[in-house]
């Protein structure tokens, strides 16, 4: 794997970013012979300066709608669609900074004719691309060691993510864990002779799944398969890699702080907070329109205030107050007390349903984020009634607090809304990954992968 800005990429996702890229370029070629009936090689007006910009704009919309994770692709119809929905931001951005084509030139060609070439190209490519994959060539082989369900967990988001370079040729376990029949890979009972099982198996890495190490790692084993070339890995750290979040369950102590990551220094706070007042001003700015509008609605509705004021627990477990446009009745936790977000809820209003579905009561928090309460991207914030459940039973919850609260999240993009403590854990999962390798390149994917669900209306309650 590489590291770039602090997230690992295998090989394969540079390459199908890279070749797709290539591809994106043939499809413009393409599209100009088609529209113009030249060779673009004639052309003198800098269409490949623009190929450039437009291929570096569409490989960043494709990347922020998930199209480079097979594993958040349904089939090939659901592909389509994200394509479709990718380069149709990808017009708008094109639109705004204006790369030197005519405003109608640039609709025209762009999405009349070069979207539907893209989404054949890029479609029937992958198709094969999928097709390489389930063969196993290409991917390398691993063998984890375990004694749990941590273990188990490692060997299934393999199986499961298909694209994901690797292949678990053999899982090691001492003990009988629940799920293990269920699993493609044979499965060995005995920590001795690993280096002869990895050398049977040709294995390449190896991954050691073992909650608890002390008195129960095979240190000779692991050394001389590390002798013989073979990578030995810690489990969390693989999963992390492989998944883009934690598994509290299985991490203890120690793994924190000897990991890298963590980072917060004076630069990157002051960049963050540059960010926060430069996008929430922009925000406010561009939607201060779409306020307006749902307030008329919101008062010509139902009975009750405006904006709708409630106390959550910031940085430092430090109150707030966190504003919203209401979406409730007034009072509607009068009797119940506090209860966490449900479907369906009666509680909304006629027009809540429709401002919760486009996320446009969560912009008053524009305004928390110009005070220095919260950040545009965080961990959601919870209130202490909450929070005081949860720190007592789900491990390192309270870490979430070292960094402020956010509008938007890792765990928001990543995870639909929940209403329960298993919904919190998985959550925290994505939460710590966040606040361990934050930084400038993955707040802007966070958000415009925001911008997406408000646009198509996903996961909303």
């Amino acid at each position: 794997m590489i590291n770039l800005f602090e997230r690992y990429y295998t090989i394969r996702n540079i390459f199908l970013v890279l070749l797709e890229s290539l591809l994106l370029y043939v499809c413009l070629l393409l599209t100009w012979f088609i529209v113009s009936g030249g060779s673009p090689w004639s052309d003198h007006s800098g269409l490949h300066l623009k190929a450039v910009c437009i291929i570096l704009v569409c490989v960043f919309c494709l990347y922020c709608n998930n199209v480079y994770s097979l594993r958040d692709i349904s089939g090939y119809l659901d592909l389509a669609v994200k394509l479709f929905q990718a380069l149709g931001m990808a017009l708008i951005l094109l639109a705004l900074i204006y790369i030197g084509f005519s405003r109608a030139r640039l609709a025209t060609e762009f999405f009349l004719v070069y979207v539907p070439v893209v989404v054949m190209v890029l479609s029937t490519w992958r198709f094969v691309y999928v097709f390489i994959l389930k063969t196993g060539m290409f991917s390398q082989k691993i063998m984890v060691v375990g004694d749990g369900d941590f273990a188990v967990d490692i060997c299934r988001e393999i199986e499961r993510e298909i694209d994901c370079g690797y292949s678990v040729e053999v899982l090691v376990t001492e003990k009988h864990v629940d799920g293990l029949d269920t699993l493609s890979a044979p499965h060995h009972h005995s920590y001795e002779k690993l280096a002869t099982t990895a050398e049977e198996f040709e294995v390449e890495r190896i991954v050691v799944a073992l909650k608890e190490k002390r008195g129960s790692l095979p240190v000779d084993e692991l050394l001389l398969c590390r002798m013989n070339g073979i990578d030995v890995m810690d489990g969390n750290t693989f999963y992390e890699m492989l998944t883009g979040k934690f598994l509290v369950s299985s991490i203890n102590p120690g793994w924190l702080i000897f990991s890298d990551g963590f980072r917060k220094g004076p630069l990157r706070s002051m960049l963050k907070r540059l960010e926060d007042i430069v996008v929430s001003l922009t925000l406010l700015v561009l939607f201060s329109p779409v306020m307006l509008v749902a307030a008329v609605f919101i008062k010509l509705d139902s009975r009750g205030p405006l904006l709708f004021a409630q106390e959550r627990l910031g940085q430092g477990h430090k109150p707030y107050k966190l504003y919203k446009l209401r979406s409730m009745v007034e009072n509607a936790e009068k009797e119940s007390g506090p209860v966490w977000a449900l479907k369906n809820d009666s509680r909304v209003t006629r027009v809540g349903l429709f401002i919760r579905k486009w996320r446009v009561d969560e912009l008053p928090q524009l305004f928390n984020v110009l005070k220095g309460d919260m950040s545009l991207v965080g961990p959601r914030p919870e209130r202490a009634h909450f929070v005081e459940q949860l720190e007592a039973e789900i491990p390192y919850y309270g870490e979430r607090f070292t960094v402020r609260p956010g509008v938007t999240g890792w765990a928001q993009v990543r995870y639909e809304y929940g209403d329960s403590v298993e919904d919190a854990m998985e959550k925290l999962n994505y939460d710590l990954f966040y606040i361990k390798n934050m930084n400038l390149f993955m707040d802007i994917v966070i958000i415009f992968r925001t911008i997406r669900t408000v646009l198509f209306g996903v996961g909303a309650r």
